[in-house]
């Protein structure tokens, strides 16, 4: 009977050590102190040890994707293979790991209640009041377990946006607090980000803030278990003792996350302190090997010390707010390292631009990305510079609406069709160059309707894409409604402007390029969302390369 019930132990234990664990990082005092990073870091470190983590990040605003926010409001929309539009955090958790999320990585609460309210209307809930508790919760609790429940992960972290003590977090802190108890010991931690402020005139670092923070917290009833404190300045002993005793963590679970010079540096600073050898002994994991960061401090050591510095345009208009193209601005980070070159991002309005103005906005510029967006504010602008590229020689590249204003330049001043232009801008134009899609026209719904997601691209031979991509069938993500008129491509062809990348199902034009040109490509799709640590995009890394060239000449 002993044998059965030790047989029996052994085998709990086994389930125990086989169960998905579930790491759930807060924030405290004031939003933007960065979680996203340090749950990205934290799963970079973990990922390194040879444990298969992923991320997920959950939302408290009401929208159901962040696929109709103003960049202005949010930053940018992120997109994934799947043709989720999710949070920006995500493209950190996919630029840090090299593992493509989905769907499933983002959930807001627009969509929970969404899902709630559509389950009551058929009836599900058996005619019981539908509750914040424990309806929404539990609906919460469920999303929060899909990727674990998936076999796929030996860990989840996840993120929950906001501030504890938002009323819209609410609900999420009261999911969390339930799925910890729920998962038992061992199987759930909390991290709390919190903010140690330094106090110029007092001369020294204040607690107080994030013991409130940790206070309030713990009115929810959840004790965090590891405690990470942004700060400008190095956190003594005597603080982390005292930060310990006062906010009931042990003194090794005090995490100094110190400012640095860029995001990249943070796993290594996270390993220093240790984040992941207490977040596995809190979960009752094995440390397994020291993680494995060569390749990632390779590229940390190409970025810090570059061999050329170029400038590149970015010609946008929601310049005002870095967050509005932060993939790009990440991917220029990327290919910069991998041409040891140090990008200067220069951010250049294109509201302001115009014909009489262009030549002394380009002037010190070794090259020009015209970036994506919607509205007709700002286009001339950006049709100004690609013409402006295009004339002189200078590097240029499209995205999206960048691409769009590169077939409209090229239909107004070399073709000679004056009114060229997309129906998004002017629906009465007589030559829509760039038109809406057939099948986009009867939709009447804004969110989640446009062409979303991963799409085929077959690339002509023997050309600058084909160099690039070095092979002919690749797929990129999407996120536009409006396409290449391809009423207009033999017309655009034959004068040099060059469709060299094709869908093959829809034979929607993808690129489009000029031979006779040191650079200059424009692509429907979003490279952006795919550039890397590991695998920074070749179309960024190929412009990179020739914007250095350029600057040589």
């Amino acid at each position: 009977m002993r044998r059965f019930f030790t047989q029996l132990q052994q085998h709990n234990n086994n389930n125990k050590m086989n169960q998905t664990k579930y790491i759930f990082v807060t924030g405290g005092v004031t939003s933007s102190l960065g979680k996203g990073i340090i749950a990205a870091s934290l799963a970079k470190l973990l990922q390194a040890r040879g444990y298969r983590t992923t991320i997920q990040k959950f939302d408290p605003y009401i929208n159901v994707d962040p696929g109709t926010l103003n960049p202005y409001e949010h930053g940018e929309c992120y997109v994934t293979d799947d043709g989720a539009e999710t949070d920006l955090d995500l493209g950190h958790y996919e630029r840090f790991l090299n593992v493509p999320t989905s769907q499933a990585n983002n959930v807001t609460t627009g969509r929970v209640y969404l899902s709630v309210i559509e389950k009551e209307r058929r009836g599900e809930f058996l005619g019981k009041t539908v509750q914040v508790v424990p309806h929404i919760t539990n609906e919460i609790k469920e999303r929060m377990q899909l990727l674990g429940n998936s076999g796929d992960f030996d860990i989840v972290i996840t993120e929950i946006g906001g501030t504890v003590g938002d009323i819209e977090s609410l609900p999420y802190i009261e999911s969390v607090r339930q799925l910890v108890w729920e998962l038992g010991e061992s199987n759930g931690i909390v991290i709390h980000l919190t903010l140690v402020p330094y106090l110029a005139a007092a001369g020294e670092l204040k607690t107080k803030p994030t013991q409130h923070s940790v206070k309030t917290l713990m009115e929810s009833g959840i004790k965090a278990d590891i405690l990470v404190c942004r700060t400008e300045h190095e956190i003594s002993d005597e603080l982390r003792q005292k930060l310990a005793l006062f906010c009931n963590v042990k003194r090794e679970a005090v995490i100094q996350s110190i400012d640095a010079s860029t995001i990249y540096e943070v796993p290594n600073l996270m390993l220093e302190e240790g984040l992941d050898v207490v977040a596995l002994k809190k979960l009752n994991l094995p440390k397994k090997a020291a993680p494995d960061l060569k390749n990632w401090n390779v590229f940390l050591h190409r970025l810090k010390n570059p061999k050329h510095t170029v400038n590149i345009g970015l010609i946008g208009k929601y310049v005002e707010l870095q967050d509005s193209y932060k993939s790009i601005l990440e991917a220029f980070i990327h290919a910069g390292a991998a041409n040891e070159t140090k990008v200067n991002v220069v951010s250049v309005h294109s509201e302001y631009i115009d014909s009489d103005n262009i030549a002394e906005k380009m002037s010190g510029l070794d090259g020009i990305l015209v970036a994506p967006g919607f509205g007709e504010r700002g286009i001339e602008g950006k049709i100004e510079a690609v013409r402006y590229a295009r004339e002189n020689n200078l590097p240029f590249f499209g995205i999206c609406l960048g691409m769009q204003m590169a077939v409209i330049e090229y239909s107004r001043n070399v073709l000679g069709l004056k009114d060229a232009n997309s129906t998004e801008m002017n629906q009465g134009t007589s030559n829509p160059v760039i038109d809406l899609m057939e099948e986009q026209k009867i939709i009447t719904d804004k969110g989640g309707t446009m062409r979303l997601g991963a799409w085929k691209c077959s690339i002509t031979e023997n050309t600058l894409a084909h160099k690039i991509y070095g092979k002919t069938n690749i797929m990129e993500r999407h996120r536009h409604r409006y396409e290449y008129n391809s009423d207009y491509s033999e017309r655009l062809e034959n004068a040099g402007l060059l469709s060299s990348g094709v869908n093959p199902d829809t034979h929607l034009v993808e690129i489009v390029e000029l031979k006779n040109h040191p650079f200059f490509i424009g692509v429907q799709f979003h490279p952006e969302y795919k550039s890397t640590v590991a695998n920074p995009h070749p179309l960024f890394v190929s412009f990179v390369a020739a914007t250095v060239k350029n600057k040589k000449k």
